[in-house]
């Protein structure tokens, strides 16, 4: 009976060699091969959907390199004096700073969801794609607008967060 215990709880390579009766030679023969299978694969296959946006290795790469061009060229931006990038140079860099933004943000979102929300049910991954995708467009949108309106676009927005309000007197 205690052999029997072992035998159930020790991996199916173990089991193999000792029900074929095999030598110590073939034993390890098998142990061999039993791991190289198991260590070939070192990421786990995800399901893969048009909407998910972290499955893959280009996924990563591109989640890797967004994260630096947003760290070298953000603050380029931000503090290169406004009279070198009104017009066309604000805008067009706006659009840019704005699908980056939101790409980024859905690949990593879409990695918080693979990881932590089948913790929770598997069934919501999902759903939660879902709201990732809809959430990355509305952040484009939303950047997008910021980006080609006339006040500055998203530095003008961000320098009149700390500028004072100009209040108008009236004339009677």
């Amino acid at each position: 009976m205690f052999a029997t215990r072992c035998l159930n709880s020790t991996t199916p390579a173990i089991r193999r060699a000792v029900n074929n009766n095999n030598t110590i030679n073939n034993f390890r023969k098998t142990q061999i091969s039993h791991r190289s299978k198991s260590t070939s694969t070192t990421t786990t296959k995800r399901n893969s959907s048009a909407i998910a946006g972290d499955t893959g290795k280009k996924a990563t790469h591109l989640h890797h390199h967004m994260t630096t061009a947003l760290a070298v060229a953000t603050p380029l931006y931000l503090f290169t004096p406004t009279s070198y990038t009104d017009g066309l140079v604000d805008k067009s860099f706006g659009i840019l700073l704005a699908s980056t933004i939101s790409a980024h943000s859905w690949i990593g979102m879409n990695y918080v969801a693979t990881d932590y929300v089948p913790k929770i049910s598997k069934g919501l991954t999902g759903p939660v794609r879902v709201f990732n995708v809809v959430l990355g467009v509305v952040t484009f949108v939303g950047l997008s607008k910021i980006a080609l309106n006339d006040m500055g676009g998203i530095k003008g927005a961000l320098i009149g967060l700390w500028r004072p309000q100009v209040k108008e007197e009236k004339k009677d």
